[in-house]
């Protein structure tokens, strides 16, 4: 597939509580593609996904049911590095792999863009294959209250996730385009509207190296 007919790849990001759901569900609602890398994740730790083997041959503690338990995973691999390096091998590929498949089903629908929906896009190094980065961004005050009404959720526990996130001014300035979710919906629609509008024009360049990158 030549540069011209291949889909633009569109990363998209943000800190938590930012509103990335919100910002991907209008791409949705605008027959944009995203490819969210949280759900592929779930998807590989089900019972039957091809990341439950090659887990439980590793962490044995962490397959239960035919499936993998976050939360044994987690104890297996928090405050180890070299455990979560080798968590890190066996689930980065397949989710590369993924990715890709999802990108090729994309081209062959004939999708004008595809958004790979990835949280730490800037922080892993992913936005080497977009050919556009977006940002999802909000007022601190605003973040805190979005997090802060979710359950099981404390002030240390979002102090803990933001310590291992870009601050959102850097992510910001990263990115080739900042998404407002502090305003109305109507507002950040309209900025929906007039990101898409720009997807024919953007240089694509991105698509036949990640469409083909199973790891």
């Amino acid at each position: 597939m030549d540069h011209a007919s291949a889909p633009l790849v569109v990363g998209l990001t943000d800190g938590i509580g930012m509103g990335k759901s919100t910002v991907s569900r209008m791409l949705e609602q605008r027959n944009v593609p995203v490819l969210d890398a949280d759900q592929m994740v779930h998807e590989l730790y089900a019972a039957g996904g091809l990341a439950v083997e090659p887990i439980g041959a590793a962490f044995p503690t962490a397959v239960t049911g035919g499936a993998v338990d976050r939360t044994a995973l987690s104890a297996c691999v928090v405050g180890n590095p070299a455990a979560l390096r080798q968590l890190e091998d066996i689930v980065h590929p397949l989710v590369k792999a993924q990715r890709s498949l999802g990108l090729r089903r994309a081209a062959e629908w004939g999708a004008e863009a595809v958004v790979l929906d990835i949280p730490l896009l800037f922080e892993t190094g992913a936005e080497a294959d977009c050919d556009l980065t977006v940002a999802v961004s909000a007022p601190p005050h605003i973040q805190r209250r979005r997090v802060l009404s979710r359950k099981g959720m404390s002030p240390e526990k979002l102090a803990s996730l933001l310590a291992r996130q870009l601050p959102d001014a850097e992510r910001c300035r990263k990115a080739n385009v900042v998404i407002d979710t502090g305003c109305s919906l109507k507002e950040t629609e309209k900025s929906i509207d007039e990101l898409v509008s720009t997807f024919p024009s953007r240089t694509r360049k991105a698509y036949s190296k990640v469409s083909t990158d199973a790891g």
